[in-house]
């Protein structure tokens, strides 16, 4: 991707050569806690690490309705605070390892 998606701050991420920015994911109110955030998660990590990647960066809603603590059980770390266009948003990143063989 060689555009800055809309709220992503990139200096609030470690810096690393390849990152990717996970935008848009979401589950339905009526599917969650059915294990399929996770599963997404799990998938983006596999196509970050075939890429690849060495971050997967991503933003959450800072608000009671956000996902912020469903990244950080997840096991991604909270890198930083921002509001964008009156939306506050929490910012998190996941380091990844490389694969080992």
């Amino acid at each position: 991707m060689t555009k800055k998606p809309w709220a992503i701050d990139r200096a609030c991420f470690t810096p690393v050569k390849r990152p990717i920015y996970l935008i848009n994911m979401a589950v339905d109110v009526s599917m969650q806690r059915r294990g399929i955030g996770r599963k997404l998660l799990a998938e983006a990590e596999r196509t970050a690490r075939a890429w690849p990647a060495q971050s997967i960066c991503l933003d959450a809603y800072d608000t009671a309705a956000g996902a912020g603590r469903f990244y950080a059980r997840c096991g991604y770390r909270e890198v930083g605070r921002k509001v964008y266009r009156g939306v506050p948003l929490v910012y998190y990143e996941s380091l990844i390892r490389p694969a080992v063989d």
